[in-house]
């Protein structure tokens, strides 16, 4: 069973941690986890793009010139398609663009994502990470004393508004809600840092 050390907040090893096998050491799936980068992405998007079609066109209700003896081409309307200020053929409207992906695969790329964060060494456990007043200077420091650089995702076990108001002006620092993470936030971060009561609810929920 793989360990990694616990940190306080000063960047001191205070113990060690076990990491459940069945979530830290499985073998990284790159396909699956791709899938679910996509799915996560796609579901990202509002799908309220929109063109007109030459029904949906302003004007356009009168025959433009009489149907013979003109020596063009019939016409019927101006906001054919074909005509400048027409309508859009096959343009898009609004739509979901949800990718459907199966439970199985879900949890596969997850845990692959956390088993690649081992393998990076990109795994950081403190015992706490509280912070007395609102300050994004004091977090910043913390973050550095324990070895989180670059771009970095916190996860906490509950809800912290301190911490939250305190991350919220460093661009490169993510917080999330434990178990609530996707791959794709774990593949977007260099550095993970979790608490310990945060590592904890998520072995319990993901490494069944």
């Amino acid at each position: 069973m793989p360990r990694v050390d616990v940190l306080d907040s000063e960047g001191a090893k205070v113990g060690t941690a076990d990491l459940k096998p069945e979530l830290f050491e499985v073998e990284v799936n790159g396909p699956v986890m791709h899938q679910a980068v996509v799915a996560h992405l796609a579901k990202l998007r509002q799908g309220t793009h929109d063109t007109l079609t030459r029904g949906e066109v302003r004007g356009g209700g009168a025959k433009p010139y009489r149907q013979k003896g003109t020596g063009r081409a019939r016409q019927g309307s101006v906001r054919a398609p074909h005509f400048r200020h027409g309508g859009i053929v096959f343009g898009p409207h609004p739509r979901s663009h949800d990718v459907d992906l199966p439970k199985k695969m879900r949890r596969l790329a997850l845990r692959s994502a956390f088993s690649s964060k081992v393998g990076e060494n990109a795994i950081i456990v403190m015992d706490e990470l509280k912070l007395d007043s609102i300050s994004t200077k004091r977090l910043a420091e913390i973050l550095g004393k324990v070895g989180a650089t670059g771009k970095t995702l916190i996860m906490m076990s509950e809800p912290n508004e301190t911490l939250l108001k305190s991350a919220r002006n460093i661009p490169w620092v993510q917080v999330r809600i434990a178990p609530s993470v996707s791959t794709y936030d774990l593949l977007n971060a260099d550095r993970v840092v979790l608490t310990k009561a945060a590592l904890d609810k998520i072995q319990e929920v993901h490494a069944k």
